[in-house]
Parts: structure tokens; C-alpha cells; sequence
């Protein structure tokens, strides 16, 4: 019940487009702006983090159903998808680490 209360505070009080962090690592909560056809929503957004704690992503996936959910992971899940990221990889040049700060130009 705690956990319904406090969605319940966030949406009649949280600002537009506010994120509240969960204790999932890499799930925070959204509160969505009311449109001219619904009221003010919550939905959920995921964004895995990455090593270094931060998201790996600018822009995670937003859910806002156990519907959407369960369409996500069936498709996350599909071994194609898996095989094809893998082509992709194989035929890309892996990514540049970042620049060590001794490389930077000083102006």
C-alpha cells in the first residue's frame, strides 16, 4: 500500500516530466503532463546504467503498461534481434575509449 501512496503523491504533486529514482538500479518514474484528452500519468522509464553508475543511454524506454512490458521483453528476448546487433558489431569498428585528460588541447 506504502507504494501506491507514494505514486499517488508523485503524480498529484510532481512537477511535469519529473524523475523520481526507484530502488531498481536503471528504472526511474516519470510523471507525464496532462494533453487535452487524459490527465496527468506516470509512466516508467528504463535506461540500464553503465559501469560508471550513469544511464548509457540520453533517452531509456518508457512504459506504461504491464502490456507494453510484456511486448519489450518478448521482443529483447528474440534471438534474431541478438544476431543481427552481433552482424552489426562484426561489421562496425569497435568504439574509441575516451580521451585521457593528458590528451585534451589546452588553449
Amino acid at each position: 500500500m506504502e507504494m501506491i501512496e507514494n505514486l499517488r503523491t508523485f503524480l498529484e504533486n510532481g512537477e511535469d516530466w519529473e524523475r523520481k529514482p526507484t530502488s531498481v538500479p536503471g528504472v526511474s518514474l516519470i510523471r507525464l503532463p496532462a494533453t487535452r484528452n487524459r490527465p496527468a500519468s506516470l509512466a516508467v522509464e528504463v535506461n540500464p546504467l553503465g559501469p560508471k553508475g550513469l544511464p548509457i543511454k540520453k533517452k531509456g524506454i518508457m512504459i506504461m503498461s504491464s502490456q507494453e512490458l510484456d511486448a519489450f521483453q518478448q521482443l529483447l528476448s528474440n534471438q534474431k534481434l541478438t544476431n543481427l546487433l552481433g552482424g552489426i558489431e562484426e561489421l562496425l569498428p569497435e568504439k574509441k575509449a575516451a580521451q585521457k585528460q593528458g590528451d585534451v588541447l589546452q588553449i
